[in-house]
């Protein structure tokens, strides 16, 4: 129940899936929580689950491919909790599914402003306030395609790519300064994002979709949000202390292969 007794995670893309179970097992464990999202009626919901059970919580509704949004919620948390310890880069989305010759420069670019530029711009923004605190950890949600490649979704998988190397890069910067950094690459993880792209493939029967979807793991199924979200929790916690610049792969042995 302590395993991040007192630390404040910022956590963007908060409000569902992958980024409320981390919410959810984060404040377990005893973090205060900022949530991050566009999603404001499961973010303010979350927030007041969250609150009910006696864990110190705020949502903002924040953009973060905007700059300006993200250094003034980041702003806004540092002040209503006093110091940022943990920044959870999970917001995200899989963009267009179509083969690289027939993406629009706008559809490449909508998902490297979310998936890339928001890492940056939150990374950003989240640095003087760990610097301030002594410490910091930075998780960073890539993707198993930030690994192998597969032959759809081309502008998420480039993105994925960026967020391996970003958090690498940032591991090495900031060691000196005590800011871990290291990416968690997931499997295929039952979200509505992952819904959404089997409804974007021409998938109407969700659950026959879920099980196709398992069999391209070894251990036959996907995954859940808390599959992740403990994961989370170790590195933001003082176990992980040892390990920055790392990938954390977890997904089902799809990458074993």
């Amino acid at each position: 129940m302590d395993r991040v007794r007192g630390k404040v995670c910022v956590i963007t893309g908060g409000a569902m899936g992958i980024g409320r179970a981390c919410a959810e097992r984060l404040a377990g464990e005893g973090a205060r929580i900022a949530i991050f999202d566009v999603c404001d009626t499961e973010g303010e919901a979350l927030v007041a689950a969250l609150s009910g059970r006696n864990v110190e919580a705020r949502y903002w509704h924040v953009d973060v491919s905007s700059e300006a949004a993200v250094s003034a919620a980041m702003q806004a948390a540092r002040t209503q909790f006093g110091r940022i310890d943990v920044l959870v880069n999970n917001a995200g989305i899989s963009g267009v599914n179509k083969p690289t010759h027939e993406v629009t420069e706008a559809e490449w670019d909508r998902v490297q402003a979310i998936n890339v530029k928001g890492v940056f711009f939150c990374t950003k923004h989240a640095i003087l306030a760990m610097k301030a605190a002594g410490a910091g950890s930075i998780i960073n949600l890539s993707s198993i395609y930030g690994l192998v490649g597969g032959p759809d979704v081309p502008p998420y998988h480039a993105s994925k790519g960026a967020v391996r190397l970003m958090s690498k890069t940032d591991a090495i910067t900031y060691a000196a300064d005590r800011i871990r950094v290291n990416s968690i690459h997931p499997g295929y993880i039952w979200t509505p994002m992952v819904e959404h792209h089997l409804r974007a493939s021409g998938v109407t029967d969700l659950e026959a979709g879920r099980r196709n979807v398992g069999t391209l793991h070894p251990l036959g199924h996907v995954g859940e949000p808390d599959d992740i979200a403990w994961a989370v929790v170790y590195l933001a916690s003082d176990e992980s202390k040892f390990m920055t610049g790392a990938e954390l792969v977890i997904d089902g042995g799809y990458t074993a292969r």
